[in-house]
């Protein structure tokens, strides 16, 4: 049930970062990190791994676009 809640978290954020990747809407990233570690943490709570690596996938992504804009772009 956890991994279920984990992957619904994934793809609520996802669905904020993909539009924050087009430049000037970075900022949508700030607003997914800490869906996705939420999601992240109700991942680990599970006994299954694909719900927390979807998270994880997710929040590399939005911290890549992150460093590459400067944080704020």
């Amino acid at each position: 049930m956890l991994n279920a809640l984990a992957f619904l978290i994934g793809l609520l954020s996802l669905i904020i970062v993909i539009p924050s990747q087009i430049p000037l809407l970075g900022w949508g990233n700030w607003l997914a990190l800490p869906l996705v570690v939420t999601g992240i943490v109700v991942g680990a709570l599970s006994s299954k791994d694909a719900g927390r690596n979807f998270c994880l996938v997710i929040f590399v992504v939005a911290v890549i676009r992150l460093m590459l804009g400067g944080g704020i772009i």
